[in-house]
């Protein structure tokens, strides 16, 4: 019989009117290498069912108790009773939950001393702690002990962590799990689950599918794919605060889509952004406002231009404009002026603007625009028609 099956650990009181009961470890239950440490015993229950003596020796003697991690099967109608066992105790002697915490923190700190199907017990029971909402269990007491270097090298978190998020997603959504992760510092380290050599997106796309975890992957993706048009965001905020060579921002703009294959329809909509971010608004100074406004269009019009390659492009950045004239009050009335500009600079074809105005508008202040741009339209068709 492998040793792990004689650890002892966690859960107090067989009866409630015990004095300083604890879920503890036993030391001498565990190989000479390991350093675990007895948190505290005076009277436990442990994973196996039975007591310690004085002499940290287990006890033959007496009835088992009923309740048994490591004994049981790696299931969950098989560890849920233990679970809500604990929950009961904890109800009742709330203050015994740091008793817990220290015990699920060591006893995750030395995944590699168990055997599989018990790694597997332990993600199972950490997960139904979560999901039965055990009060006061904090997820990074609980977590961060796991990414340990030597653990992770040989996958032991991932796989762990993995049979953690399959059992805690049956009871539970997705946003769940998110917060759980968040509280427990562990969601911007998702890929220090993985091995070193395997720390990639794709393996934790490969890796997840797989497993049947498709909507972790997506979220990670979204994840990545946020933070790198931030990324974007804030380096060409830095470029065109400074004034930097129009020219030297395409090609940053350039090598980062390819690095991170954003759509063009996000850059056109970053770009447009860190534009008119970099505006020097005079507070409620109307006409230097737009002065401001259309000085940085023109200005910029070089980089627009370089990325709003075909009618789509364009129709997007023109919803751009539409949705920030509307929500921002001093742009409100800017924005045939603004369209003007963009059409005089070739950043927008007077196709994809008739487009627009004949049924190609946002919603958002639909009315009003389309009523500002009538006399700007009209003068096109007129323009075409004597072309």
């Amino acid at each position: 019989m492998q040793w792990s099956r004689y650890i002892w650990i966690m859960l107090v009181i067989c009866y409630f009117d015990m004095p300083d009961q604890a879920f503890a470890v036993n030391r001498n239950l565990l190989p000479k290498a390991s350093n675990l440490q007895i948190l505290t015993s005076q009277d436990t229950v442990v994973f196996t069912g039975g007591r310690t003596q004085p002499g940290t020796t287990k006890s033959d003697e007496g009835e088992r108790h009923t309740y048994s991690i490591i004994d049981c099967e790696p299931k969950r109608e098989a560890i849920l009773p233990s679970v809500l066992y604990i929950q009961k105790i904890l109800r009742r002697r709330p203050f015994l939950i740091k008793n817990l915490e220290n015990v699920m923190r060591r006893f995750l700190q030395s995944l590699e001393l168990f055997e599989e199907n018990e790694r597997k017990k332990l993600a199972i029971f950490t997960a139904l702690t979560f999901s039965q909402k055990l009060s006061g269990l904090q997820p990074e007491s609980v977590f961060q002990p796991l990414l340990k270097d030597n653990l992770v090298a040989k996958g032991l978190v991932l796989s762990f962590m993995t049979d953690f998020f399959k059992e805690y997603l049956i009871d539970n959504s997705l946003d769940d799990l998110i917060s759980i992760l968040k509280r427990g510092k562990m969601e911007d380290n998702l890929l220090n689950l993985f091995p070193s050599s395997k720390r990639s997106a794709e393996s934790f796309s490969e890796h997840f599918t797989k497993e049947g975890l498709v909507a972790l992957v997506e979220y990670n993706e979204k994840k990545i794919f946020e933070v790198k048009l931030k990324e974007m965001k804030s380096a060409l905020t830095t470029q065109i605060a400074e004034k930097t060579d129009i020219s030297e921002v395409i090609e940053t703009v350039k090598q980062r889509i390819k690095g991170a294959t954003l759509p063009d329809i996000e850059v056109v909509r970053i770009l447009w952004d860190v534009i008119m971010d970099a505006v020097q608004w005079s507070g409620k100074n109307q006409q230097q406002n737009a002065n401001a406004a259309l000085r940085q269009v023109k200005t910029w019009a070089e980089l627009l231009n370089a990325f709003c390659t075909n009618g789509k492009l364009e129709l997007e950045l023109l919803y751009k404009v539409q949705i920030q004239c509307y929500e921002d009050a001093k742009l409100m009335k800017l924005f045939p002026e603004i369209v003007r500009s963009l059409y005089d600079e070739n950043v927008l074809a007077e196709d994809t603007i008739l487009l627009w105005f004949q049924k190609g508008s946002n919603p958002k202040g639909r009315q009003t625009f389309v009523k500002a741009l009538e006399a700007f339209v009209k003068w096109l068709e007129e323009a075409e028609e004597e072309e």
